[in-house]
């Protein structure tokens, strides 16, 4: 049992679209659920539980005022503070904890685009801001691909007293689509004092390890690790699967293991694979 690594949750917004095909419900960007099909929202977060997760996270990765004002009537607030409620509903109980999450915003910062740092960091603390009401566990930011707008996220973050826990994603260069490498993001990332640091997404396990691993190279920080189960692709019978099942994802993660501190999978995961991973190496 690898009793110094913290089992996270997979996919949220994969997870939760299949499950409402399901059961016919419309696929729209998964922050509605909260308040149109919350028991939606609950359900996944209960699956990650029950396979073992040691720390899930809210359904509030994108529900940032320019995405939740786009696509809906509700304020960043109710969306929010629902998502926490929802994930706190599913640990009742037990001793998993709950993480507010958010990602980057759908527009860029200034030079790029037109959004100067300061409007940024008030987004943050809309978003973040309603999430603390509900009082949760610590902050995960995630699946970030602008540094910059990961420092101005993680900087709001921290006002909050909670951990703060920052993954960028990666190329498979081995630096984010904005040209970050692992060095600049550490560099620029450890004077804010955050609580951990590493990748998720884009990459499945394999091409992930040797970005992860650079990662323990170069800071001392806890590390967090969740590479993706990969896009969906078709079989020869016609169905959709992930080209990383369950036992290969494990597999392919398991080098990790030796250096990481938190453990998950992203897009294409759902419970079956932090079971999975809970059944080989938690046990």
């Amino acid at each position: 049992m690898k009793k110094d690594v913290v089992l996270l949750d997979g996919a949220s917004g994969t997870a939760m679209w299949q499950a409402a095909e399901k059961r016919g419900i419309d696929k729209v960007p998964v922050w509605k659920y909260n308040i149109e099909h919350p028991e939606l929202a609950l359900q996944i977060a209960k699956e990650y539980v029950d396979a073992g997760s040691q720390v899930i996270q809210t359904n509030t990765f994108g529900a940032n005022g320019p995405a939740v004002k786009r696509s809906s009537e509700y304020s960043v607030r109710e969306v929010v503070r629902a998502g926490v409620k929802i994930a706190k509903e599913a640990v009742q109980g037990t001793e998993t904890k709950v993480a507010l999450a958010a990602g980057p915003l759908s527009v860029l910062l200034e030079p790029y685009g037109d959004l100067a740092a300061e409007e940024a960091a008030a987004l943050y603390e809309e978003q973040l801001g309603a999430g603390m009401e509900e009082q949760p566990d610590c902050i995960i930011l995630e699946t970030f691909m602008d540094l910059e707008m990961m420092r101005v996220a993680a900087t709001v973050a921290k006002r909050y007293g909670l951990p703060v826990f920052c993954m960028m994603t990666f190329e498979k260069s081995g630096k984010t689509m904005m040209g970050n490498s692992v060095q600049d993001i550490v560099d620029t990332l450890e004077p804010v004092g955050i609580d951990g640091i590493g990748m998720n997404c884009s990459l499945g396990p394999d091409l992930a390890l040797p970005v992860i691993r650079e990662f323990s190279e170069k800071t001392s920080l806890p590390l967090m690790f969740k590479p993706n189960a990969g896009l969906p692709v078709k079989a020869e019978d016609g169905t959709m699967i992930s080209p990383y099942d369950t036992q290969t994802f494990a597999k392919d993660v398991a080098p990790a293991l030796e250096f990481v501190g938190y453990l998950g999978c992203c897009c294409g995961s759902d419970a079956e694979y932090i079971r999975t991973l809970k059944e080989m190496y938690f046990v």
